[in-house]
Formats: C-alpha cells, structure tokens, sequence
C-alpha cells in the first residue's frame, strides 16, 4: 500500500509542531514555498498561533501561546464589549 503524499500546507504545520523556530529562508527554499508569509497567514487563519520574530538574521516564526490581552480581544470582537457581572 502506497504512502499518501502530504500537502505543502500539512509539511509545514507538522514542521511547527515540533516547537522549534522556523526561518522564512527554510520555508522558501527546503518547502519550496513562493510567499512563505502567506503560508504563515493562511495557517493563522486555520487557528494556529504564530508569532513572527525579525532580527538581523532574517524572519523567523514560532507556535506559541495566546495571551490574557488577545484572547479578550477576540472575544470582544465576536461577542462584542462585555458588562461587568452586578448582582
């Protein structure tokens, strides 16, 4: 039985899951991927949380954790501006 060949987009999310940091230089050359940014934004938009690092080496993203600040900001932008609770 054959192997099923992975996706560009599958390749790349199980290469973030390992947890390391990932340079854009990699994405482009080792994947073959022609805009690696847009990759990146179309894994953000899948839910995946990424963070973009830039320093004198280049870009770089990694998979991270949401903070307090980004969670309540997606909530109020879905539900819009919460009320406190009165009793």
């Amino acid at each position: 039985m054959a192997r099923t060949k992975l996706t560009k987009t599958e390749k790349v999310r199980n290469l973030f899951a390992k947890g390391s940091e990932v340079s854009w230089k990699t994405l482009r050359n080792t994947h073959d991927l022609k805009s690696p940014a847009s990759m990146v934004m179309k894994l953000r938009n899948e839910g995946m949380m990424i963070y973009e690092n830039r320093s004198s080496k280049g870009v770089s993203y990694r998979v991270g954790t949401p903070s307090k600040a980004i969670i309540a900001a997606g909530i109020n932008a879905v539900f819009g501006k919460q009320t406190a609770y009165s009793a």
